[in-house]
């Protein structure tokens, strides 16, 4: 063989030696990027089922607030109520203890206030 055909084997394997590197390389960053865009599109598509299970949750949340609330509501009527009648019973019960030449102890400072307020 000759000197030039050396030379052109040689470069001519450096050149495929680099075009195969730069191949690979290319393929490498191309496999990455498709990598992240694959990721990006999951993350995508999830965000509206992520949504709707937050939407779902914070309605349970707040359905079970508002059935706390409602109790509450039932037992303070329910309490206003007995307070009124115990009032009204203690009103009585007082106003028979002076009929009958009797005075009934002073109340305490909150029933004092409730009789004037009604509060």
């Amino acid at each position: 063989m000759n000197a030039a055909a050396i030379v052109t084997a040689i470069v001519g394997s450096v050149l495929t030696l680099t075009g195969v590197l730069f191949t690979a390389r290319a393929t490498t960053r191309a496999s990455q990027a498709t990598a992240r865009a694959n990721e990006a599109a999951a993350q995508a598509a999830a965000e509206p089922n992520q949504r709707a299970a937050d939407l779902a949750a914070f309605q349970a949340i707040r359905d079970d607030m508002q059935d706390e609330i409602n109790e509450l509501r039932t037992e303070t009527r329910s309490l206003r109520t007995l307070v009124r009648e115990f009032a009204r019973y203690v009103g009585d019960l007082t106003a028979q203890m002076r009929s009958n030449g009797m005075e009934p102890p002073a109340p305490p400072d909150r029933v004092d206030e409730y009789y004037r307020t009604g509060v």
